[in-house]
């Protein structure tokens, strides 16, 4: 999920470097192939449960869950030491930090969440606000006998640790946000066509706007979109393979969890309203950002928070855990000590 406002701060290489991946399209022929052979729903079954997958990494992780702020949330724990909490994006689950975590869990006690509505957490009707998340994820630390943590997110994710750090200023230790900031007012300014020679429309905004038709759109499809997702804001579409490709599209395939991701993008309003009562966040903040979305970051972090240091992902696109698995943990155990 590219930045909103990222197109103007783009360098001509990332530009060149889109469109080249528009033109390779390799998400459609993905879909040919699946809708010739007829096996649209059989690509997006996992291969593995939670559990299975959990156990598969090395660190002795586990799959659990805990009732926290009214919903049942489910996260993958493993490692010894500090308290790391990692917040996956849209349209990912907690497996999308599959390639960091057994690494990071030498050093930190690692906890990879699904947040409401994603994966194996429950998808209420409502409560998909930042600042209502952030409140899920402050109550799962404390339910956890954690008095501070270190909050690690991307994309949807990322807005998520942004709203932890401005709420639960006492629980945070670090915040580190990839390639995404929080909701501002600068998402009003997106266009609804975008401009000649920009690379990728952020459609998806609008999109997950709308009630109930993505539910019938993409129930059983959902696959399609994880695809066209990968194969056009990764700088290498490989470092999702299609077994990762077919766990995230099995856990958005239902019409609940169409609608729960959905409403992530339906608060975007509340969220804008609700950062411009927060001062400026007091906890330590890493900005991890990608070719696209890097120049953007620099701008921009430095005026939400007082202790501010932001790093270029070089090689990334948009999901830089996957596509940069090296650099982010070294970053990581750069900031967080």
């Amino acid at each position: 999920m590219p930045r909103p406002g990222h197109d103007q701060d783009m360098t001509e290489n990332s530009r060149s470097f889109l469109n080249r991946r528009s033109m390779l399209t390799l998400g459609a022929g993905a879909a040919a192939a699946l809708v010739a052979s007829g096996g649209i729903a059989e690509a997006s079954r996992p291969s593995a449960s939670d559990a299975e997958l959990a156990r598969s990494l090395p660190g002795g992780f586990r799959s659990e869950y805990a009732q926290v702020n009214g919903v049942r949330l489910h996260y993958v724990a493993g490692g010894r030491g500090e308290p790391l909490i990692l917040l996956p994006g849209w349209p990912e689950t907690w497996w999308q930090y599959r390639k960091v975590m057994p690494e990071l869990a030498k050093r930190y006690r690692v906890i990879a969440v699904d947040l409401r509505g994603m994966g194996g957490s429950d998808k209420p009707q409502g409560g998909y606000d930042k600042k209502t998340m952030a409140r899920d994820i402050f109550e799962l630390v404390r339910a956890l006998g954690h008095r501070q943590a270190h909050i690690a997110g991307h994309d949807i994710g990322a807005m998520v640790a942004f709203a932890f750090a401005a709420n639960h200023a006492e629980a945070t230790k670090t915040v580190t946000l990839m390639d995404v900031s929080h909701p501002d007012e600068s998402l009003y300014q997106l266009p609804m066509l975008a401009p000649p020679g920009q690379p990728v429309n952020v459609w998806w905004f609008a999109f997950n706007q709308v009630a109930t038709l993505p539910e019938q759109l993409l129930a059983g499809r959902s696959r399609f979109l994880v695809d066209w997702m990968f194969d056009h804001l990764a700088a290498d579409p490989a470092s999702i393979g299609s077994r990762d490709r077919a766990i995230y599209a099995a856990a958005y395939d239902r019409p609940d969890a169409i609608r729960a991701g959905n409403g992530w993008y339906q608060a975007f309003g509340q969220d804008i309203e609700d950062q411009k009562a927060y001062g400026k966040i007091t906890a330590p903040m890493l900005g991890l950002g990608s070719e696209f979305n890097y120049d953007y970051l620099a701008a921009v972090l430095p005026s939400k928070a007082a202790d501010v240091r932001v790093r270029k992902v070089a090689g990334s696109g948009h999901f830089v855990a996957e596509e940069q698995p090296r650099t982010v943990v070294d970053e990581l155990r750069t900031f967080l000590g």
